[in-house]
């Protein structure tokens, strides 16, 4: 019984811990992939830097928002069960 409760802890602390590193993957990628987009139109249309600096960085930021919000859920998980 005690046993099957430390490898129930364990497996749910563990998978906190893979899913807060796929959380910051995915917000590395998408912010990445931000830039390099707001890069590439501003390449295209250098007249229009500003608007597309603008939107770029509302957008990142809420991409940061959500990777926080899953990091924050990840360790609610993890030191719920520890």
């Amino acid at each position: 019984m005690f046993f099957s409760l430390i490898l129930d802890v364990s497996m749910a602390v563990m998978g906190a811990g893979i899913g807060a590193g796929l959380v910051a993957i995915g917000a590395g990628i998408g912010v990445g992939r931000i830039g390099g987009s707001a890069m590439d139109a501003i390449a295209r249309q250098p007249e229009a830097s500003g608007k597309i600096q603008g939107a770029m960085l509302v957008i990142a930021a809420l991409v940061e928002v959500a990777a926080l919000f899953g990091l924050v859920i990840c360790l609610l998980i993890a030191n719920k069960l520890a």
